[in-house]
């Protein structure tokens, strides 16, 4: 742990409090700072009894959300990033913490001990049936996979693989009132050669085997453009499939109805974006209170920022849901803004996942996430006050860190927000590096590189990584120390400049205007990389102290 100044005890308790009262989001001991968990940059709760969207700006593609009791846990997409299927938790639905992950490893492990990029978990689909909670997902290379537990904050079963098949996507399970399971899914075009198709299928009873008896429920090329991620529920007697139409960032959201599970089905455009400026609200999950309100998830496309989610209000109107605000009447809401906090009987405390990290426990924050499956001599945590990473060989087919799978990476929290970390290389070799990365398509980073025995910082861009680009270079400068302080600025529109300090106190810009980039299906991340050329049997490393994300 980091130390703190000695002082009596009675002083202790006198600073404690000064320090609550001058800094109520975080305490200051010398060099050490404890930061509470809520973030300091995105806050969806305004405390006033009512909340702002987005309740996550950070990138939770295609989110499910289920209620059970008085507990509502979320999954999204993670494609190749892992540890995949993220679980957050909350009691009020505006107020998340990231409590778990339920896929520890991404299977194939052969095919995913490497950078899948696009490739992986997509829109997956969390349900509770029976006393315990299930996730559909598919891997479009695979087929569709289910997953479960009792406790979704402890181990998650091992993937069983429902439904085999390329290009099967978006999976919906239903148990049905009359013991009948029912499976939704559509279609991707790139691997099934068809698309912008739903179909339905039957399951047994365990929900583990999908029959061979599927039937299409709507042609998307009619009317929707595309059509894809059903959501498929029952109310009032009438089978539902909510399913995103019109693509992702120009989209809108339609639901069909039937009376039969196998159709045919009517349908109706329920939300779009309207006058708002929330482009593509749509792929997302219906959701109902115990006080029997109605709300809707779904997320915006926001380029860099990855697919960020929105809640939305919803009411039932003649069968059909409502979702937004329908200012004119006519059945389309569009997405709100600000809106009164959902009415689950109690008030809840103000919570939003983890950004910051002191690296002060034996495991790694929920916040971070590799390029593909973590290999234990990647780095490891420890009860020491740092998180050391090791210097790997690049792969030998890399020309850039599109092919490296040891990037040690979070979300961007918020559209603006300023990452500061301490770190100490300890370089045995030359040409060994580390850094702070902005990682996407296009990436950028400071490296810290040893040469001819000295350590010198570099900014690093690279546009068109994904394309197999070469990595260009500012002049280096040369570092008196092997413990430093990297940083970086991300503005409106994913503008990055760099900083770095050599004493934590007096920072200096480098480099150039960077701005960041969306990965394959993923939002922009930022993080840490260790690498080296070649292997040997003591590589370095880097011990990383802190990581803090601030306004």
């Amino acid at each position: 742990m980091k130390q703190l100044i000695l002082i009596s005890l009675p002083m202790r308790f006198i600073l404690i409090i000064t320090c609550i009262l001058l800094f109520p989001n975080q305490l200051i001991f010398g060099q050490a700072k404890i930061i509470n968990s809520n973030s300091l940059v995105w806050v969806a709760d305004n405390g006033d009894g009512t909340y702002k969207n987005p309740i996550l700006h950070a990138d939770y593609s295609d989110p499910d959300v289920v209620r059970v009791g008085d507990d509502y846990y979320m999954t999204s997409s993670s494609f190749n990033c892992v540890p995949g299927l993220p679980i957050l938790h909350s009691k009020d639905m505006v107020n998340w913490e990231l409590v778990n992950y339920a896929l520890p490893k991404q299977p194939p492990f052969d095919v995913f001990d490497k950078p899948q990029h696009g490739n992986g978990v997509w829109a997956p689909c969390i349900r509770y049936h029976n006393g315990e909670l299930y996730i559909y997902y598919p891997d479009p290379d695979y087929g569709i996979y289910m997953i479960k537990t009792k406790d979704p904050k402890g181990v998650w079963s091992k993937p069983i693989l429902v439904k085999e098949g390329k290009g099967l996507i978006d999976p919906s399970p239903l148990w049905d009132n009359d013991g009948k399971v029912y499976l939704a899914f559509a279609f991707a075009g790139s691997r099934a050669g068809i698309k912008s198709l739903l179909a339905i299928c039957s399951l047994n009873a365990e929900g583990t085997v999908a029959n061979d008896d599927d039937v299409i429920i709507i042609d998307g090329h009619d009317g929707e453009t595309t059509i894809e991620g059903p959501k498929l529920y029952k109310h009032n007697g009438y089978y539902y499939v909510f399913a995103p139409a019109g693509g992702v960032p120009t989209g809108w959201q339609t639901v069909l109805r039937s009376k039969n599970i196998w159709g045919p089905y009517e349908k109706r455009k329920v939300m779009d974006q309207g006058k708002t400026n929330v482009n593509g609200p749509h792929q997302g999950a219906w959701v109902q209170t115990k006080t029997g309100e109605d709300w809707f998830f779904h997320f915006q496309d926001k380029g860099a920022y990855g697919r960020i989610v929105h809640l939305q209000p919803m009411k039932w109107v003649n069968n059909w849901p409502v979702i937004g605000d329908d200012k004119d009447g006519d059945g389309i809401g569009e997405p709100v803004l600000t809106y009164k906090k959902p009415n689950v009987g109690k008030t809840y405390p103000i919570l939003t996942p983890n950004d910051s990290d002191e690296f002060n426990t034996s495991k790694l924050g929920l916040q971070w996430q590799w390029h593909a499956n973590q290999q234990v001599y990647w780095g490891l945590p420890s009860e020491m006050g740092y998180y050391t990473m090791y210097c790997r060989p690049m792969p030998k087919e890399a020309t850039n860190l599109f092919d490296v799978g040891n990037l040690l990476l979070q979300k961007f929290p918020a559209e603006e927000f300023t990452a500061t970390t301490k770190m100490t290389f300890n370089a045995r070799f030359d040409d060994e590096q580390t850094g702070l990365l902005i990682m996407g398509l296009d990436y950028s980073y400071l490296k810290v590189k040893q040469s001819a025995g000295q350590l010198s910082m570099s900014q690093v861009i690279c546009k068109n990584a994904d394309k197999k680009a070469i990595e260009t270079e500012s002049e280096a400068i040369k570092l008196k120390s092997n413990l430093f302080y990297l940083q970086v600025k991300v503005k409106a529109g994913g503008i990055c400049n760099f900083f770095y300090s050599e004493d934590g106190e007096k920072y200096t810009a480098i480099g150039t205007d960077f701005i960041a980039k969306e990965g394959k299906w993923i939002g922009a991340k930022l993080g840490f990389l260790a690498l080296r050329n070649g292997t040997i049997n003591d590589a370095g490393s880097v011990r990383i102290d802190w990581f803090r994300i601030t306004k």
